[in-house]
């Protein structure tokens, strides 16, 4: 029997990923999705793409269906969707939250890096951080699901392996993340329109970022102890995808790296190790090969003369980053194989 399941905030570029994921998902059944803006428009006035194949229109809410609901996806922004979720999970109904507004454990520090009172702190304990590599057990347990943001999955899936190991000597990370564009959302800014984006290699939020809590409260968990990330994003000419470039201080060997990354990944489905010297399209992680796939690349390099380690991390930010790994949570959650509905290959060329 199909597990049914709602997308509220389905209008969006990740809500547009999430229903074209699980229109193909052989465990599940969309039985609503929600869109103030399209009320009553079938889904491909907002996503062409899905012509024919998501034949259901937008509602308001998810009400007329709430009966039926075994999971909901929300991909709303970050402050609306604790106001939501609560109506769910009070019916038993689980959910995975694509917002921040579960992933970081403190109200105190929500507060802080998003410059608002929580207003569900009570429910901060009960979800699960949603990156299977890192929580895949506390997953199986799993009825409120955080998922995580699309630049700390890249960050922390190629750094996991080198924290846990402690082969890291000294901090803080360093970490320099290159986005597509599609990684700020669908509404529109001069910013973010063609004459302005087309071309551009721009630096922002270069202190300080918001993803920055979560980066440094997963590394820390993973270390033992404290560890600082100075967190850096720079908006580059492509759609979709994100590339994470990483330094910190370290003496570990190539070899030994190769060890601790194949250890921690094995079994992974996901995550592909790439250091290939011999390439000659990809020697290191490149996110134009992940492209409309839930795979992300991690690679590493050792610099011997200033006893510093570079750690990469590649995915396509609306897949990995975003709906696919929510589904990869979600199928962990519900019982299924993770990999479920999400073993398409990446696009290429693309």
């Amino acid at each position: 029997m199909s597990i049914k399941v709602g997308v509220v905030g389905g209008s969006g570029y990740t809500g547009g990923e999430l229903l074209r994921i699980l229109s193909f998902h052989p465990g599940v059944e969309i039985v609503g999705v929600t869109s103030r803006k399209f009320k009553g428009e079938p889904v491909h006035r907002a996503h062409p793409n899905l012509r024919g194949l998501v034949t259901l229109k937008f509602t308001e809410t998810l009400e007329p269906v709430a009966s039926a609901l075994d999971w909901v996806f929300i991909a709303l922004p970050h402050g609306e969707s604790m106001k939501v979720t609560p109506r769910f999970t009070a019916s038993g109904i689980g959910v995975v939250d694509l917002s921040a507004d579960f992933r970081l454990k403190s109200a105190e520090s929500y507060k802080t890096w998003y410059g608002r009172e929580h207003m569900q702190p009570d429910l901060l304990d009960r979800a699960v951080y949603g990156l299977p590599e890192l929580y895949g057990n506390e997953l199986k347990r799993a009825r409120l699901i955080a998922a995580p943001g699309c630049n700390p999955s890249a960050a922390l899936l190629s750094l996991a392996p080198a924290v846990s190991n402690r082969l890291i000597e000294n901090g803080p990370v360093t970490v320099t993340a290159l986005v597509g564009s599609s990684g700020a959302g669908r509404s529109s800014s001069v910013t973010s329109s063609h004459a302005e984006r087309t071309g551009v290699m721009r630096a922002y939020s270069v202190a300080n970022h918001r993803h920055t809590a979560e980066i440094e409260q997963e590394l820390s968990r993973l270390a033992g102890s404290s560890m600082s990330v100075a967190f850096t994003p720079v908006s580059v000419n492509n759609i979709r995808g994100i590339l994470t470039l990483s330094h910190a201080g370290g003496r570990a060997r190539v070899e030994e790296l190769w060890k601790a990354y194949r250890e921690f990944y094995r079994g992974r489905k996901f995550v592909r190790i790439v250091r290939d010297q011999a390439g000659e399209l990809q020697r290191y992680p490149d996110p134009k090969f992940t492209l409309g796939s839930n795979f992300a690349d991690v690679g590493f390099e050792s610099d011997a003369r200033l006893s510093r380690l570079v750690f990469f991390g590649a995915l396509d930010n609306l897949v990995k980053g975003a709906a696919g790994q929510a589904v990869q949570a979600f199928n962990i959650a519900a019982g299924l194989d993770e990999s479920t509905g999400l073993l398409q290959p990446p696009l290429h060329p693309a």
